[in-house]
Parts: C-alpha cells; sequence; structure tokens
C-alpha cells in the first residue's frame, strides 16, 4: 500500500469522518509519519468498540508510517467526558496502571513491532506525572480560551444538563490530551491524531498548542461512531460487551457475535473491522444479496475477525463447535468447548439427587427455554422436536447422571434453534 493511500483506504471502507486539513493528504504522501492513538485503561482489556482505534493505527502502518499506542495511564486517573452523561468514577493509580499493563497484550495481535515502521507502546503517565500543577497552568493552560472550551460538544451537551455537569477535573481533561500530542510532537516527531468522532475536539486543541509553542505543524483523523443498522452501540449485547481477550470473551463466543451479524450489517462489518480487500468483499455483498442463506459474508467475517484475534487454531475450535452445535453432535466435543457452549446459552441446574432416582425428560425440560409447562413440554417430546446431548428423546426418556456430557452439562435442543443448558448442581 502506498503512503497515499491511507486516506483513501479509510474512506471507501466507510471509517474517515473527519480530518483537520485537507493538507493531510499531501503530509502523509510526502514521507513516512508517526501516527498516534490513545486508548483509555477503563478495564484490563478492550473491547470491539476500541478495536477501530487499534484498526486505524493498522492502516496507518499498512501505508508505511509508524503508529504509536498511547496507554493512558495518567489521562485514565482524570477521566475523558467524552460521549459521557455523568462523571466517570475515578480510579486508584494502582488500577489505571494494571489496566494499562494488561491491555499492552493485545495490541501485538494487530500491529507489527518489528522493521522500520515498528509501532511503540507509551504510557501518558511517564510524561505527565512529571509536570507541576504550576507549570501545566503557567505553560500549558494560558493558551486554551475556557470560551472555546465550554463550546466543546463533549462540555458543552453536560453543562446543558443541570443534573450531571461536569467537575474541573473533567473539564480539564482535554488539556492533557492537547499535552500528550505536544509532547510526542516533541519527543517522537509525532504529527498525526487518530481518534473516534468524540475526539474531534481534543485532537484540534492538541494541533493548536503545537502551533502556538512549536510553531509546528500536526493533523488529526477520525472514524465515526460505529453502530448497528438499528443503531445500537458495536459490541454491546445482552449478555455484556464483546472482549479482545479470551478471558473476558471466549473464542467460541466471540466467532458466534460475527457469525449472528444481521444480513443488513455484514458488508459494513467487513468493510470496517477485517482487512479483506474491495473486490473480495463485493463478491461477498453478491453473495449475500444472491443467496443470503449460505451466509457467506457472516462466516467469512467471523472467521476473520476470530484468527486475527484468537488465532487459526482457536478458530478451527470455534468453527468445530459451532458446526457440533448445529448439527447436534455436541458428544464429540470436550469439556471446555461444552462449557463455552452453555456459558452462552441460557441455563438452569439439576440436583444430584434427582438425577440419582432418574428425571422424567417431560419434567426435566418444563420451565426451561425449550418449554414453558409440562403441556407443552409433552407435546414437544412426542412430537419428535426434543433432543438431549443430539440424541432425539422419546416420553418414556429418564433423564440420569450417566447422560451427561463432559463437565457435567446436559444440552437440551427444541426444534433447531432453541437450546437450554442444564448443569448438575455444586
Amino acid at each position: 500500500m502506498s503512503t497515499q493511500s491511507f486516506l483513501d483506504e479509510l474512506t471507501w471502507r466507510g471509517l474517515l469522518h473527519q480530518t483537520t486539513s485537507p493538507e493531510l493528504a499531501a503530509h502523509l504522501a510526502s514521507g513516512a509519519r508517526s501516527g498516534y492513538a490513545g486508548f483509555d485503561p477503563t478495564s484490563d482489556s478492550l473491547t470491539i468498540g476500541n478495536f477501530m482505534g487499534i484498526k486505524l493505527l493498522a492502516h496507518l502502518q499498512r501505508a508505511g508510517h509508524r503508529p504509536i499506542v498511547v496507554s493512558g495511564g495518567g489521562t485514565g486517573l482524570i477521566g475523558d467526558p467524552s460521549g459521557k452523561s455523568a462523571e466517570r468514577q475515578l480510579m486508584t493509580r494502582e488500577l489505571a496502571e494494571h489496566n494499562a499493563r494488561s491491555q499492552q497484550r493485545i495490541f501485538g495481535r494487530f500491529l507489527d513491532f518489528s522493521g522500520p515502521r515498528a509501532a511503540k507502546i507509551v504510557n501518558n503517565i511517564d510524561w505527565l506525572e512529571g509536570v507541576s500543577y504550576l507549570d501545566m497552568l503557567r505553560d500549558i493552560g494560558k493558551h486554551f480560551s475556557v470560551n472555546q472550551m465550554i463550546a466543546r460538544d463533549s462540555v458543552a451537551s453536560r453543562l446543558e444538563g443541570r443534573e450531571q455537569g461536569i467537575s474541573y477535573t473533567e473539564f480539564s481533561y482535554m488539556i492533557l490530551q492537547a499535552y500528550d500530542f505536544l509532547h510526542l510532537y516533541r519527543a517522537e516527531r509525532c504529527t498525526v491524531q487518530l481518534g473516534g468522532s468524540d475526539q474531534f475536539g481534543n485532537i484540534v486543541s492538541g494541533i493548536d498548542l503545537i502551533r502556538r509553542l512549536e510553531q509546528g505543524e500536526s493533523f488529526g483523523a477520525t472514524c465515526p461512531l460505529v453502530t448497528t443498522s438499528d443503531g445500537q452501540k458495536i459490541g454491546k449485547t445482552e449478555k455484556g460487551a464483546i472482549w479482545l481477550t479470551a478471558d473476558r470473551t471466549s473464542p467460541y463466543r466471540f466467532y458466534q457475535y460475527w457469525l449472528n451479524t444481521t444480513d443488513a450489517d455484514a458488508v459494513k462489518f467487513l468493510r470496517w473491522f477485517t482487512f479483506l480487500d474491495a473486490d473480495t468483499i463485493q463478491s461477498l455483498a453478491h453473495s449475500l444479496a444472491h443467496d443470503p442463506g449460505k451466509r457467506e459474508a457472516q462466516k467469512r467475517l467471523a472467521a476473520e475477525m476470530t484468527s486475527m484475534t484468537h488465532g487459526e487454531t482457536e478458530l478451527a475450535r470455534a468453527i468445530a463447535t459451532s458446526e457440533a452445535i448445529f448439527s447436534g453432535d455436541v458428544k464429540s466435543l470436550d469439556a471446555a468447548q461444552i462449557a463455552e457452549i452453555a456459558a452462552d446459552l441460557p441455563s438452569s441446574e439439576v440436583a444430584p439427587a434427582a438425577l440419582s432416582a432418574g428425571v422424567p425428560i417431560v419434567d426435566f425440560i418444563t420451565g426451561t427455554t425449550c418449554a414453558a409447562s409440562k403441556r407443552e413440554a409433552r407435546e414437544f417430546v412426542q412430537n419428535g422436536a426434543v433432543s438431549v446431548n443430539g440424541e432425539k428423546v422419546g416420553l418414556d426418556f429418564v433423564v440420569r447422571a450417566e447422560h451427561a456430557l463432559a463437565g457435567g452439562v446436559f444440552l437440551v435442543r427444541r426444534g433447531k434453534k432453541a437450546y437450554h443448558a442444564v448443569r448438575i448442581a455444586g
């Protein structure tokens, strides 16, 4: 990829929302540049919503430039008001440091930390903690107009609501982020900042500070805040956020999230999240339009994202688990795979003592998501619609402990899609 194509790449993917100057394209084309994106240590992992910042850096690197990851160990102690309707809970220094360190394991999967354009991770606590309050007010604060700060969307929206308001602490956040850009300009010759569209005001503040103090030229580019076709925030599900680490979201559940993407979002997600080229995505879009039942776009999306995030081995396991669920051949799965499936399903427990005596199938599935009443349960079983651990059962079937899968789990299915996990209690 040539240096001129970074903005073009973002544009066709729908990832370019705004730039701070029309001169950015020429700036990138005139030589290898350094650009950064910041990541708040609000958790010890990152979600697929945070992935967009990583993706911007990855495209920048693929275009021949050097990406810098800024871990917000310092700014995380203050809290970014952008996109928030109320004050954040302040983190302890120890927690911010732990989270920032824990997040660092993620970036190596998506960025190249070797070669002439090697990515770099820095933590802004390293330079922010050395600046005194007086120095920050005298040397930096005097360059900020309170009038302009109040006009920023992240502040204005909070000031409009009397109940919320904004503390001086969060109000000062944009000064710290601007100082980050100034420091990186000085220390790393970093001239580009990337982020979500809600960061535009903060980016502009940094550019203005660099111009005032260094008489330097710097730039910013933002991506849109990505949402699903129905306006929901990306990665938010009924079961919680979708994380980029297996300790928070299992590879199977991660794979399932992408596999269950709606037809309305599949092609858009392929452009946004994967690195597939335009021709490949167009081919998948054609398949989706003419044979949506094959779900080729969703399958490729799930495969690309799971492989990139968790590796080929975990992708293979996720596919095997998914296919076993679809076919009903769940007895071939190991305890870890069964646990992943069960964690993603509605579930209940059965007492070991009840299993010793045996539980008639009608009683066993009554009250689960497979049958609301005994009448329903009897009807479903009689019609051959119920299976336990992949095998269809009749009215005379009695569930016992020896029927359980590895890990003491029973996977009950009604029809093709209604699954319920029953665990042996204790």
